[in-house]
């Protein structure tokens, strides 16, 4: 790649799109162009880049077809996510795609054989990976200061999973497969990231308990009789459709073990809790570190003969990982530069479209086992040869 300022076009210019704005204001690239079906978010994206005089479209093949564009940003709908990032390397672009890669394991296997093909640069948006309690977390495992990771347990709690899932398309498979899919994915990715293992079987478990219902497909929050009763109203744009409607079909909460080989792992999530928080344990032949929120907690046994647990806390700024500002602590800002650092100078990005595979790989395998009454399920894996990141 040439040392010329990057020529960023984005498909979807709304919602996680902002996020794009990273790059824009990074020295070494500017966003020129996208392509929305909405014309008020092509409008606002038009003022947002006003300054470079930006292109826009509601048609993202005459996007990906520019010879003036190097890279594109992949923001759309989770299920459309394979078909927009295949066409764009297969345009001959770099691809940045939003998390999850897409909702099935067939489409991520399309999406990196269009990778291999293309000789371009790839990124799947696990931004976790760049977020300083886990990168806190990562440099304890891997210092071995806990010994051997064999265990590990991760629960989340999502306090307001039905206005994040539950008001729009996500709450149908044909939009998101499942939540394992969607907001699990952070989680999985986690456990593989931490651990430096992938899932090779799991077992899961879950339910409907909650959302969904008898109401009608079309109703929508503002037009609800109900609505000053209920709890789940939401008047946010593109989040009013009615959470109890009859066509929602994903588990509002999940439980799935995983065997990663000489690991074990389980996952606990659920959209109706009365609180938001997430607790990670790592248990190893040493010790063990747990990330309760924001607080990082090392209880070590291996300087004690009676293995008397003593714990030490690092806080945030105990190690130095970079800048705290922006959104999601920081990582959305660092994965953009990782980005910018792997097209414009070749540094590798530890979002790599293989971690997206493998998150998305679990998700649908716990997915089938809970829908099959429970059964284990073997985890697809990724092609030997494929390319790596």
């Amino acid at each position: 790649m040439s040392t010329d300022i990057l020529r960023i076009g984005l498909i979807g210019v709304e919602h996680r799109a902002n996020m794009a704005q990273n790059m824009d204001e990074d020295p070494r690239a500017t966003i020129v162009a996208g392509a929305d079906i909405h014309e008020p978010y092509r409008k606002s994206f038009m003022e947002k880049y006003a300054h470079n005089d930006p292109w826009v479209t509601e048609d993202y093949h005459e996007l990906v077809a520019r010879d003036d564009i190097d890279a594109i940003g992949v923001y759309t709908p989770d299920n459309c996510h394979a078909e927009h990032a295949i066409a764009a390397l297969d345009a001959g672009k770099h691809v940045f795609c939003e998390k999850p890669m897409a909702i099935t394991t067939e489409d991520c296997d399309r999406m990196l054989e269009a990778w291999k093909r293309s000789g371009k640069q790839f990124v799947v948006g696990m931004n976790m990976r760049y977020m300083d309690t886990f990168l806190t977390v990562k440099k304890i495992v891997d210092s071995g200061e806990i010994g051997d990771v064999k265990a590990v347990w991760v629960r989340h709690f999502v306090g307001m999973g039905g206005w994040y899932y539950f008001h729009d398309y996500r709450a149908n498979h044909k939009g998101s497969t499942g939540l394992l899919m969607q907001k699990g994915s952070h989680d999985i990715d986690m456990i593989h990231f931490l651990t430096g293992r992938y899932t090779q079987r799991v077992t899961a478990m879950g339910a409907l308990d909650y959302f969904g219902g008898d109401k009608p497909d079309d109703l929508r929050c503002e037009n609800c009789d109900e609505k000053d009763m209920c709890r789940e109203f939401s008047d946010r744009e593109r989040k009013t459709m009615c959470c109890f409607r009859k066509e929602v079909d994903v588990e509002d909460h999940s439980m799935v073990l995983m065997d990663l080989g000489d690991i074990r792992a389980s996952y606990l999530q659920c959209h109706y809790a009365s609180q938001t928080n997430r607790n990670y344990l790592l248990i190893g032949t040493d010790g063990e570190v747990e990330l309760s929120d924001n607080t990082v907690t090392v209880r070590t046994l291996k300087e004690h003969p009676r293995k008397q647990n003593v714990p030490h806390t690092y806080a945030r700024s105990t190690f130095d990982v970079g800048q705290t500002v922006g959104g999601h602590g920081g990582a959305d800002p660092r994965l953009c530069k990782a980005f910018l650092d792997l097209v414009l100078e070749g540094r590798p990005a530890v979002a790599t479209p293989e971690a997206g595979r493998m998150t998305v790989a679990v998700g649908c395998a716990a997915t089938e086992s809970i829908r099959h009454g429970n059964v284990p399920v073997e985890v697809s894996q990724i092609a030997a040869g494929e390319r790596k990141g």
